[in-house]
């Protein structure tokens, strides 16, 4: 159930409309136009109130224009990309998982945990330069060795190291964070 006009915090965006009103007029457009977008109403919901949610962080300083839907769905879109993603990562996880003996299975909160943890890498991953996440992945992903990597990626041993490093160390702060 939607939270009350009273429940939103009196929150003014730079072209003076309150969240709250920008709410009460476009949640329910929003969370049919992502309804139809995902297949069921409960991501549906999540994703609607995520996208007031960003809305209130602020982080957009130039107000909302004319086209107040715009930017709600500019938004909404990229957490419909997040969320097949995030999708995607947890549905690989769970074919891996299934293939696994029963005593080497991990229990459920492992489980949470590990995919918080590929969330976070793959999050880090892309923000990556390119040849880095393509020199991490020929390593990680596909087992090949540096020397390996830097004659199909034509470039020098030292140069995959440092790649290497660069991902390794992003990889290890992202997991740190989310530890």
């Amino acid at each position: 159930m939607p939270p009350s006009d009273a429940s939103l915090p009196a929150v003014t965006t730079a072209a003076g409309a309150s969240v709250s009103t920008l709410y009460r007029d476009h949640h329910g457009w929003l969370s049919m136009w992502l309804r139809k977008k995902l297949g069921n109403s409960f991501d549906a919901a999540d994703l609607a109130h995520d996208t007031f949610v960003r809305l209130m962080s602020g982080r957009r300083k130039d107000g909302l224009g004319a086209e107040p839907r715009a930017l709600l769905t500019h938004i909404a879109k990229g957490l419909v990309v997040d969320h097949w993603r995030r999708r995607a990562l947890e549905d690989a996880y769970l074919d891996v998982i299934r293939q696994l003996p029963e005593p080497q299975v991990p229990s459920p909160e492992w489980r949470a945990l590990i995919l918080e943890t590929l969330y976070a890498i793959d999050t880090t991953l892309r923000t990556l330069p390119s040849k880095t996440r393509e020199i991490f992945l020929l390593s990680q992903f596909d087992g090949m060795g540096y020397a390996d990597i830097a004659v199909a990626q034509r470039v020098s041993l030292p140069t995959v190291k440092r790649h290497m490093q660069k991902a390794l160390t992003a990889c290890l702060i992202a997991y740190q964070a989310h530890a």
